[in-house]
């Protein structure tokens, strides 16, 4: 029972200061995978690739992924819960003195100050999933080595995606094939 209070307690705690939308739960799940050993890093990377190709906010997906690997379908329906909660609390309280506080010099220098934040947050959690995307964590010869298929993949994928617009859902299909092709 406590296992399941502090899995509804962290990702309460994850929706009521995850600022900035579904990539800023990140740090938090980070932090959950180091404290209490409920993933790895590894997974989180395969959760958050899921769960940005899967309709839905990613938080919200990554929150049922999470709490249905702990306690199954209940757990996920608990996570979820638990993640979208504040939020709703939140926007509630917002939604009641919107204008009051519309041009509050404070309310509008609080957002400036969180803003950077929030980039940090998400770019201190992603970059470990960067570099594990990206470079080989076994030392060979003394020295890492990087996973150029993936390197290669990502620039030119990224190239197209720039150059010619390409459809979101077309770049994940074909990433997809791409990624049975180089693992068979």
């Amino acid at each position: 029972m406590n296992d399941i209070l502090t899995l509804i307690f962290e990702f309460f705690k994850t929706g009521l200061f995850a600022i900035g939308g579904g990539l800023a739960t990140i740090p938090f799940l980070k932090e959950m995978s180091i404290k209490y050993n409920w993933f790895t890093l590894d997974m989180l990377s395969t959760m958050i690739a899921v769960s940005e190709s899967t309709p839905g906010p990613i938080g919200i997906n990554m929150a049922t992924y999470v709490g249905n690997l702990r306690y199954g379908f209940i757990g996920g329906i608990i996570a979820t819960l638990s993640l979208v909660t504040p939020s709703v609390i939140v926007i509630c309280m917002i939604a009641k003195t919107i204008d009051k506080f519309k041009e509050s010099k404070i309310v509008n220098g609080i957002f400036y100050g969180i803003k950077p934040s929030v980039i940090g947050f998400i770019l201190s959690a992603t970059l470990p999933i960067f570099i594990l995307t990206f470079i080989n964590t076994e030392i060979v010869f003394g020295v890492n080595s990087f996973k150029y298929v993936n390197i290669l993949v990502f620039f030119v994928l990224l190239g197209v995606y720039n150059k010619f617009k390409i459809n979101p859902i077309v770049l994940i299909i074909l990433c997809g094939f791409i990624g049975v092709v180089f693992r068979i």
